[in-house]
């Protein structure tokens, strides 16, 4: 299909962007990459009057490490992430995640800001920013405010930023022993169920985990049950780490559509899991 028709504009900077937001109100949508915007404009789920396009704002883009906090402009496109080495080292759960995202065009155009932005139920970054326990930096005309991942996220297609606000980088520690596990869609590639663990840890034994679902629920969520049944398990104790793992969807409301009902994504859920648990616990060079 064709978008309605709209008007476009290009911020300059940051500042611009805001001015542009306040100056066009709820008629307008901030365009990145484009690849989450664009579809829904097509499909005519999104009608915005004006376009204001952020994608060539400088400083927004890279990828830095300071010891163990990692920096990530919201700008970043996915191809940067699938082939960075730090991250690869140092957030492998986030690196998985780009390395199965999308196509090579979309990878290529997409950005992270604008993925998380999105908040799409099915997406892959969500729950790699759950389990991250990552920090999104969002700017208005008040100047910068912090939201973790546990309240940036808060239902289907919906976050924390506001209509007057420009994601501008997204923060975390970092995370040798994460993973991503992914079930992909056959058609879209989006995630039917996609699983992200940060495992911690320390004395032989796994002494905190942060777990997170993709694709399985109307948002991601974490899982609580599987974070706290993994706690001070030995990654050499299969039985244990199995039994961690089942039931893993508990207590969410687990979403059912043509392709997949609710039960068979629940019993997919126990499968992800325990494959991202057992990659995060690989050995690290």
């Amino acid at each position: 299909m064709i978008p309605v028709a709209f008007d476009y504009v290009r911020a300059l900077d940051v500042p611009d962007a805001l001015r542009l937001l306040a100056e066009h109100g709820e008629d307008a949508k901030l365009l990145a990459g484009g690849h989450s915007l664009i579809p829904m404009m097509k499909l005519r789920l999104a009608a915005p009057a004006v376009i204001i396009d952020i994608g060539a704002i400088p400083g927004l883009a890279g990828i830095a490490r300071d010891g163990r906090r990692i920096d990530i402009g919201a700008l970043t496109t996915h191809a940067t992430l699938a082939d960075s080495r730090e991250l690869a080292r140092h957030a492998p759960v986030l690196w998985q995640a780009a390395n199965e995202l999308g196509d090579p065009q979309v990878r290529n155009r997409g950005t992270v800001g604008g993925a998380c932005a999105h908040g799409d139920p099915s997406a892959d970054y969500p729950a790699v920013m759950l389990a991250l326990d990552a920090t999104f930096t969002l700017t208005g005309d008040d100047g910068t405010r912090d939201v973790g991942a546990d309240a940036f996220f808060t239902g289907m297609f919906e976050t924390a930023l506001t209509p007057r606000e420009v994601l501008t980088s997204i923060a975390f520690a970092s995370a040798p022993n994460s993973a991503y596990a992914k079930f992909h869609h056959p058609a879209s590639g989006y995630a039917v169920v996609g699983a992200a663990v940060n495992l911690t840890l320390a004395g032989g034994r796994i002494a905190a985990a942060r777990v997170a679902f993709t694709g399985v629920g109307d948002a991601a969520f974490r899982a609580p049950g599987v974070e706290a049944a993994l706690t001070g398990v030995a990654p050499g104790d299969a039985a244990r780490l199995d039994a961690a793992c089942r039931d893993a969807a508990a207590g969410a409301e687990v979403r059912s559509d043509p392709f997949a009902s609710a039960e068979y994504r629940a019993a997919m859920a126990d499968v992800y899991v325990r494959r991202a648990v057992a990659a995060a616990l690989q050995p690290r060079e």
